[in-house]
């Protein structure tokens, strides 16, 4: 009898949870892969997902603007999105939640070149700024400078899409707003110039998130989101603790951003990083929707729990 016995409690055993197919789930990004999303590609490639049950698959967007619809229809379990959009998507009438945060400061400036004359935002009077995306950019640059004395009639707003360093190096305009910091001040070092760079949260502006994990309100009692985020979060605190280590496990995955660029961005961006992603500040939500509200990007102030929420 013993025989059968063991042959049957062995099958038992491999067919068990540990052998149960893992629960998919797909992340669209809000764009290509970068230093931005170091604790998803240490997650992935230290095998976390795997031990959380999870398949997850990082999807670069082929449009980024569609990844809060993408999410909201039901196309995708989750999305990256940034924390300013998710006002502006509930006023719009799509239906998103936040449920995590991925970089937990704004990453957002208005950069200059720091051997220009401009020293200080004053300085911007009677000036050319550059931007990319209407709405939260100029919203934000209004609050800072207004704060330094300054309104926007007293600068000259000039759209020159998503080629921020290039307008401002060669001199198209004499500052932008939109760049990440972690990103483009590294890029024109490399070209050769150094920028200076003014920050909203200390000019006028409230602290926010840069950058959120979104989902539909249905998924919400999903238990693989929290799985997902308890993976995440041990990826935050492995990068936090071995960056080399971390930094080869990324570019062992995504060889193509092995470069000064990307090198530089991973350190610049590795304080930023939510080291508990699961964990809301409810006043820093309700103190943002009542910035956009003042500004007249959105009618009125969402209550907290109906965009953001921390799962039990």
């Amino acid at each position: 009898m013993f025989r059968p016995i063991a042959l049957a409690l062995a099958f038992c055993l491999a067919t068990g949870p540990a052998a149960q197919a893992a629960d998919k789930l797909t992340v669209l990004l809000e764009w290509f892969v970068n230093p931005d999303h170091a604790p998803l590609v240490v997650a992935k490639e230290r095998g976390l997902f795997e031990k959380a049950g999870l398949d997850v698959e990082l999807l670069p967007p082929a449009d980024p603007s569609l990844v809060p619809r993408a999410v909201a229809s039901g196309q995708v379990e989750i999305g990256i999105h940034y924390q300013p959009n998710l006002y502006l998507d509930h006023a719009a009438g799509v239906k998103l939640v936040r449920f995590g945060t991925l970089v937990e400061t704004p990453l957002n400036s208005v950069t200059v070149l720091a051997d220009g004359p401009i020293k200080a935002l004053e300085d911007l009077d009677g000036r050319k700024v550059g931007f990319s995306v209407a709405g939260f950019e100029q919203v934000m640059l209004g609050s800072m400078l207004e704060n330094a004395g300054l309104r926007m009639d007293n600068i000259e707003l000039i759209n020159v899409n998503f080629a921020l360093t290039p307008a401002l190096i060669s001199g198209q305009v004499d500052a932008t707003v939109g760049g990440f910091r972690n990103f483009e001040h590294t890029q024109m070092m490399l070209e050769g110039h150094q920028a200076l760079s003014f920050y909203p949260e200390e000019n006028g502006v409230p602290v926010y998130d840069e950058l959120i994990y979104i989902t539909r309100p249905e998924l919400l009692e999903d238990n693989r989101l929290k799985r997902f985020l308890a993976a995440v979060e041990q990826g935050a605190i492995f990068l936090t603790n071995h960056p080399e280590e971390a930094w080869e496990m990324f570019i062992k995955a995504y060889p193509n951003l092995d470069d000064a660029l990307n090198r530089q961005a991973w350190k610049d961006t590795l304080p930023r990083f939510a080291k508990r992603p699961a964990a809301l500040d409810h006043e820093r939500y309700a103190r943002f929707g009542a910035f956009l509200k003042d500004n007249e990007l959105i009618e009125t102030v969402p209550p907290v729990e109906e965009i953001a929420v921390e799962l039990r």
